[in-house]
């Protein structure tokens, strides 16, 4: 059985989702200790234990430990498969990082999945589902995975209820990703998003974004709702470029307001693209177990190496036989991913 430490590296949830999945895949029978221990909260969160569950259940996987606060969880990977996965994280915990888990567990899947999780789609400290549907999913279409997202209703902290439905095709070869250049810009997008909240919110969030990117051709569309259980603002941007994509977003907060935050997530797409990396360091973190999978050499550049990206490595290796390589050179962190062979 493998042994894996959760306090290593950045010492966050990440591990548990990326080690869950793996296991659930590679057959690995997988023992994890001291999960979160370096977080203010230690042990599994709700959206820790949906996303561990919903794994186990589409996998026919058994887990020993999966309850709140836990600090230790064992998977004994199955065979059985599910294909239509219906989760409710049961707060604002984030939609996407459940996802990220279900997501790398249906790799072995030979048919479509659907996967409809209610939870949070726009909250601190977690990708925005827009990212997904922006950012990784487009990515991930290049290496010849398939998935399509419905945003059904928005949620936000601290109620929630916000509900995704995502369709899988079936992870068949998984092709490799060379991205040394992003070439010419094409376009920048985006969504200004309002929810049970005044409109003139996003007015402003509008005015902030366009006072920084009015030189640039942008196409941001509005989105005003007044539905759903929990009630925020934000925005989320994407350029797009002929070898890739770049994106930056933003929620609105009484200590962040929407002119401000217009501002912000402009300048920090505009710092994006100045930076020459042809992948967000965030974008990395997601997309890399795929390419760890792949049928073929990886690389890209990215403007720093975060914990959590060197976490992701040292997990993955942990379950295949892949090798990465971490190259400064101009500014930029350049990264290769080798993989030999799946373990």
């Amino acid at each position: 059985m493998l042994e894996i430490d959760c306090s290593r590296g950045e010492g966050g949830g990440q591990a548990v989702r990326t080690s869950v999945a793996m296991a659930a895949i590679t057959g690995k029978a997988t023992h994890l200790t001291r999960i979160r221990e370096n977080r203010p909260t230690n042990g599994l969160s709700k959206q820790h234990c949906t996303a561990v569950e919903a794994v186990a259940a589409m996998t026919g996987s058994t887990v020993i430990g999966n309850t709140f606060g836990s600090q230790e969880l064992t998977v004994i990977p199955g065979t059985e498969k599910e294909y239509d996965i219906v989760r409710d994280v049961g707060s604002a915990g984030s939609i996407t990082l459940v996802l990220q888990a279900m997501i790398l567990a249906s790799r072995n899947h030979d048919k479509p999945v659907r996967m409809d999780i209610t939870g949070g789609t726009n909250v601190m400290w977690a990708p925005p589902i827009d990212y997904y549907r922006q950012l990784l999913f487009p990515l991930m279409a290049r290496t010849g995975l398939k998935a399509d997202l419905d945003i059904i209703q928005r949620g936000f902290y601290p109620e929630g209820g916000g509900r995704v439905v995502v369709t899988l095709e079936p992870m068949r070869r998984i092709s490799p990703l060379t991205m040394h250049e992003l070439g010419e810009l094409r376009s920048i997008k985006g969504t200004c998003f309002v929810q049970n909240l005044p409109g003139w919110l996003g007015d402003q969030l509008m005015e902030g974004c366009m006072s920084v990117l009015g030189g640039y051709d942008v196409d941001i569309a509005m989105e005003r709702t007044e539905d759903g259980t929990s009630k925020g603002a934000g925005m989320s941007l994407v350029a797009e470029y002929d070898n890739g994509v770049l994106g930056s977003n933003v929620l609105t907060s009484r200590s962040h307001p929407a002119r401000q935050a217009g501002i912000d997530v402009a300048n920090d797409l505009v710092k994006n693209m100045a930076s020459g990396a042809t992948m967000d360091v965030h974008t990395a973190d997601q997309i890399l177990p795929y390419l760890a999978m792949a049928d073929g050499d990886s690389s890209f550049t990215v403007s720093k190496i975060s914990r959590h990206l060197l976490s992701q490595m040292d997990t993955l290796e942990t379950f295949l036989d892949v090798r990465f390589g971490v190259v400064r050179r101009g500014g930029l962190y350049h990264l290769s991913v080798t993989p030999e062979a799946e373990a």
